[in-house]
């Protein structure tokens, strides 16, 4: 089942909405492949690219905060330290096991599950924050 983006995974903040939605693109093309039966053939590049993007997303984004002053920072980015650690684990694993479906399976829940949540709470509460500063966005 793709995600489907939507009004309530919108931050306000244009440039971050927009990396989100190329994560999207990503997760979809892999859940779509799963569907079809090919998700062994995609479960690579998508962990290419999943690597890749946190690293650089979740650097502009702590730099954004960090500009903005947010109070919240370091918890924030324990967050990211966190789930840049599973992906490395993920790859890991995927380099070491190859493509199995429960491995398919594993990834497409954490991914998924991490997305919505991060975006939903953490990366909400601080584009509000930012948005209650006077002329930023």
């Amino acid at each position: 089942m793709a995600i489907k983006w939507r009004k309530e995974l919108e931050i306000g903040i244009d440039v971050i909405d927009n990396q989100h939605k190329e994560l999207v693109d990503a997760i979809n093309k892999l859940l779509e492949a799963s569907a079809a039966g090919r998700a062994k053939e995609e479960i690579g590049s998508t962990l290419n690219f999943l690597s890749d993007y946190v690293i650089t997303h979740f650097n502009f984004e702590q730099e954004y905060q960090k500009r903005h002053n947010y109070p919240k920072y370091a918890e924030h980015l324990k967050l990211h330290q966190f789930f840049l650690q599973e992906v490395q684990e993920m790859k890991r694993q995927f380099e070491q096991d190859g493509a199995s479906l429960p491995f398919i399976i594993q990834f497409n829940k954490r991914i998924v599950d991490w997305f919505v949540n991060h975006i939903s709470k953490a990366d909400k509460d601080y584009a509000e924050y930012v948005h209650s500063l006077k002329g930023a966005k």
